[in-house]
């Protein structure tokens, strides 16, 4: 579960959020940039949204070899679009 020394704001929830609906965002991305493990991305997702729209994004994880990296194909080897912006530790650059 998510700490509570590490109180995350609404923009981090919503990136977080963001990232886990993405197909090509692995878990090891949200935890490099955010320090939440799988599991504490579940419980984000299973409080912030609605249970039919959990139950989705729970059934579509399970199905995408893009969200594990050792479930990947060998030459997907970034966890961004070459066409997002910049996003470093937590820090999103301009909207």
């Amino acid at each position: 579960m998510i700490s509570p020394k590490k109180e995350l704001d609404e923009i981090a929830i919503d990136r977080i959020i963001e990232m886990a609906w993405e197909d090509r965002t692995p878990f090891d991305a949200i935890k490099f940039q955010f320090g939440l493990a799988e599991a504490d991305v579940k419980a984000l997702m299973k409080k912030e949204l609605k249970f039919s729209s959990y139950k989705l994004w729970r059934k579509r994880v399970e199905n995408c070899k893009t969200k594990h990296l050792a479930k990947r194909v060998k030459g997907i080897d970034r966890f961004k679009c070459t066409m997002q912006k910049a996003i470093s530790n937590n820090k999103i650059a301009k909207r």
